[in-house]
């Protein structure tokens, strides 16, 4: 479905006041639900394909208890290679080939460190520093967000 529909979408939900608004489209399938009123309101999109299965949460009004998050080991130093788009991040070209990059690997400018899957395109995202990668902060298959991190060369 293409954003523009889906921004048009939102913004009618939101200006609206109706609390749900579900749109099939062939096989896609938007679901938005306005977890809010007015202008503060936030909205909750849910998009699915056919081969997923729609889960959204309910918004709550009470307030859910957290519990402190373990202490993260120490962050890496060095350059962090970042996410140019939002997209699908793979670290390989296909589920049977080896990995572009692994921790330990000594990797050039311009080497293929991974691939992103954005609007059906794979885009191979290129190290723009030599060096070696200390880290790898995304699993493969993970969705991605603009300059969200992905690994730190050092």
């Amino acid at each position: 479905m293409d954003l523009r529909k889906l921004k048009t979408l939102i913004d009618l939900v939101s200006e609206s006041g109706i609390s749900e608004l579900e749109v099939n489209e062939g096989e896609d399938r938007v679901r938005i639900v306005n977890a809010g009123s007015g202008a503060q309101g936030m909205g909750q999109v849910v998009y699915a394909h056919p081969t997923q299965s729609i889960q959204a949460a309910a918004p709550t009004s009470a307030p859910v208890e957290t519990t402190p998050a373990p202490e993260a080991p120490p962050a890496e130093t060095g350059f962090v290679a970042r996410s140019p788009m939002v997209g699908t991040f793979y670290r390989a070209a296909n589920p049977e080939s080896p990995d572009f990059v692994k921790v330990g690997d000594t990797v050039a400018v311009g080497q293929t460190l991974c691939i992103i899957e954005a609007m059906k395109l794979l885009n191979e995202i290129e190290a723009e520093q030599a060096g070696v990668i200390k880290q790898i902060l995304c699993e493969n298959g993970q969705g991605v967000e603009f300059d969200q991190p992905l690994f730190i060369i050092a």
